[in-house]
Parts: structure tokens; sequence; C-alpha cells
């Protein structure tokens, strides 16, 4: 399965460097979420309209194959009083697993 993330470029920069992206969103880590949030095909834009549409910094989406993980990818409710579910990573993703990257 194909799963999508809005990353900073300087974030997905790093994660190349350092074997690991850990970014889980905006501004928050993995280890201070607890999973990396990501959307599927039909979702990423409105996520992208809803949460980043006032980022000035460079952004690129993360094309992540599912099967190239070696962490659990879980469809869950995000927040309460939500009724879509969304995919979350629960854990660190390689850069070996993204298998597109597109500018925004």
């Amino acid at each position: 399965m194909r799963i999508f993330h809005i990353a900073t470029l300087a974030d997905w920069n790093e994660a190349q460097r350092s074997g690991a992206y850990t970014t889980s969103t905006r501004g928050v880590t993995l280890e201070q979420e607890g999973y990396i949030h990501a959307s599927r095909a039909d979702q990423w834009e409105a996520v992208r309209s809803a949460y980043y549409a006032d980022v000035t910094e460079p952004l690129v989406l993360l094309e992540i194959d599912t099967d190239l993980l070696d962490v659990p990818v879980v469809e869950e409710v995000p927040a309460p009083g939500m009724t879509e579910t969304f995919p979350h990573v629960y854990g660190a993703i390689a850069p070996a697993a993204v298998v597109g990257v597109e500018a925004l």
C-alpha cells in the first residue's frame, strides 16, 4: 500500500543524512507524538490545506510503500469528534521506504 506524508525539505534532507525520518507532523517529533501522521492518496491535499497552508519553507510530499517499512502502520481516527481514519506509522521511516518525493 502507498501512503503519503507532507514534510519540510529540511526534515527530509536530514532523514536522508541520518537514515531515519522522525517528524510526526509540523513541529512535532515522533518521540513527542508516538507515531508519524500520514494520509492516503485521497487525503493529503486536504491535510496540506488545513495544516500547511501558511508554511513558507519548501515542502515535499513523501510517497511511502508500507511493504518496505519495518514498523507498524495502523488506520486510526486522529482526534475526538472525527470519523475519518488516517494511517499512523508507529516508528521511524527508513528513507528506502520512500518511493517518491514530490516538491509541493
